[in-house]
Parts: C-alpha cells; sequence; structure tokens
C-alpha cells in the first residue's frame, strides 16, 4: 500500500448519487461558471483549468494501487466534457485498465460542452466507459435562462440531451425548485416539464433554489418586486411541474438536503402518488415527514 491520498483543489463538489464514488478531479472549476444562482466554483483557487493529462493518469494508476475495489469513479470539477474527446479516451481508458472492477464513470455536463462533440465521438466515449453524465438545465424557461446567465436555451439543452441518448449515454437532468420566484413560477414549471418531456431522461432530481452566501449577486438582474417562494410556494410549483410531466421510465429524486419534502418514484408510474404527498403536504402538512430549517442544506 501506498498511503496515496489523491490531492484536490478545494472546494470539492459531487452529486449525492456519488457519495460512495471515487473522485478524480481532471478539471478544476467550472468552464462557464457565470451563472448567477452558483456560488459552487466562485473562490480565488477554482478559477478553471485542466489538470495536466501525465498528472491524472498518475492519479489513477496511483490511486487504484490503494482503492482496487472501486466500482465507480466521478470525474470532477464542473464539466470533464469539456476536455477534448482524445483527452477524455485517454483517462477512461487508463480507468478501464487499473480498476479491474469499474462498472460506472459518470461527470457533470454543460450543455454547450456536449454541441462541440459528434454523435460519433459520444459514442466512443461511451464505448470507453462513460456511462452516466448529470446535466444541471436549472429550467427549461428561455426567459429565466437569460436572468440567470446559464449561457444557454431550452433548444441548446434538448438538443444535448438527446445527442448523449443517441450515443448510449445515460442523463440525469437536475430543475431547481424555486428559480422562478413569484414571478416566473409557472412557466419555469411548465417549460421545465416540456424540457423532460422532450428527452426523457433515464434519472430527473430536484433540487432547491438556496443562496448560502447571500443572494445580492443572483437578483440583480431580476426585476425590483421579485420575491423567492416560501414553502407553500415550492409544494405548488413543483405540483405544476409533475402535473404537467409524461415520462415513461425515468427515475425521480427529490431527496437531496435542500428539499423540504423528500419525494421518490418512477414517472409517469408513481406520478399520482407523488402529487398525492404533495398536495398533502400543502393541506396537511403535519401527515408528511418535513425536513425543518436546521435540516436543510447544500
Amino acid at each position: 500500500m501506498s498511503n496515496f491520498m489523491l490531492q484536490y483543489i478545494e472546494p470539492l463538489f459531487r452529486p449525492p448519487s456519488e457519495a460512495n464514488s471515487l473522485i478524480l478531479q481532471v478539471t478544476n472549476g467550472c468552464s462557464w461558471n457565470h451563472c448567477t444562482f452558483c456560488e459552487m466554483y466562485t473562490s480565488p483557487q477554482k478559477k478553471f483549468k485542466p489538470k495536466k493529462e501525465n498528472l491524472i493518469l498518475e492519479d489513477i494508476k496511483i490511486a487504484a494501487e490503494d482503492y482496487p475495489e472501486v466500482r465507480r469513479i466521478f470525474l470532477a470539477d464542473g464539466d470533464a466534457m469539456v476536455l477534448s474527446t482524445r483527452r477524455l479516451l485517454t483517462i477512461l481508458q487508463q480507468i478501464k485498465e487499473q480498476f479491474e472492477h469499474i462498472n460506472r464513470v459518470s461527470t457533470y455536463c454543460l450543455p454547450r460542452n456536449v454541441k462541440n462533440k459528434s454523435v460519433e465521438e459520444l459514442h466512443e466515449l461511451k464505448a470507453a466507459g462513460l456511462d452516466l453524465v448529470y446535466v444541471g438545465a436549472e429550467t427549461g424557461d428561455d426567459e429565466l435562462l437569460s436572468l440567470i446567465n446559464k449561457g444557454e436555451t431550452q433548444a441548446s439543452t434538448i438538443s444535448s440531451l438527446q445527442k448523449i441518448h443517441q450515443a448510449g449515454i445515460k442523463s440525469s437532468v437536475m430543475v431547481l425548485n424555486g428559480l422562478g420566484g413569484n414571478i416566473y413560477s409557472q412557466q419555469h414549471a411548465l417549460q421545465s416539464a416540456h424540457l423532460v418531456n422532450e428527452t426523457q431522461p433515464h434519472y430527473l432530481a430536484t433540487l432547491v433554489l438556496t443562496f448560502p452566501m447571500g443572494k445580492k449577486r443572483f437578483l440583480e438582474n431580476f426585476p425590483v418586486d421579485f420575491k423567492l417562494l416560501d414553502q407553500a410556494g415550492l409544494f405548488h410549483e413543483m405540483e405544476i411541474f409533475l402535473e404537467n410531466t409524461k415520462l415513461e421510465k425515468t427515475i425521480f429524486r427529490s431527496d437531496h438536503a435542500s428539499n423540504y419534502l423528500l419525494l421518490k418514484g418512477v414517472l409517469g408510474k408513481d406520478k399520482e402518488s407523488l402529487l398525492e404527498k404533495l398536495r398533502t403536504a400543502q393541506t396537511s402538512p403535519n401527515l408528511v415527514n418535513l425536513r425543518q430549517e436546521w435540516q436543510r442544506g447544500l
């Protein structure tokens, strides 16, 4: 045993479902990093930079010596898909060679960086071991996407997800409950439902908009009468969203620490039972297990 410890540039983030994965940092920060709601990569040391290829390959080799039983690897930081197909293939091939039991490699993914890769290239990445990408769609509403400076449109997100699926790579799409506030809530819910209906992601997750470092940056682009949703508003927005989904077999999770109400199921099989739980939370909150404020967080 080499007693090797991976050297990370922190803070480091990963999806909740990657809690038991080996985190392999192949870039530092996010290649876009202009979204006004996101504070994940705003500290000075998180300025975007790809990690040198030789260092990544050495990390993989040495980590495999200490953790040979690893089955899942998550490629951090904000968007490994910004790397060239050649470099990603080199990384994936090294992972496959070094980790005998690996069965899933995943990463965050900006739609803009899928646009620059052909379906054939994505097929190659899938064949090399890239199984799942997490796409932070946030919303399907173009007006909101502009206000939060996402750098995407509903069409660009749909196109990228469809391309990902063509290549056989699974997707996990994230939508931000509360992003529409009091003014845009309904259009946010309806257009987000349209986005997931058009793409039929394998996984769908909702998180609640939160501001651990303050909301000034986020509110700069919004009308002065914009207000964040309270708990009742969040539940109502989620109800509109779920009511308008037409999904066939998407695994749905609303269990992130930011959520007041835990929802789990398969859409559309469990759609009505999930809606029933949501409606109960609105009319008789004492009958459901809600998270208290002190229990919530990133």
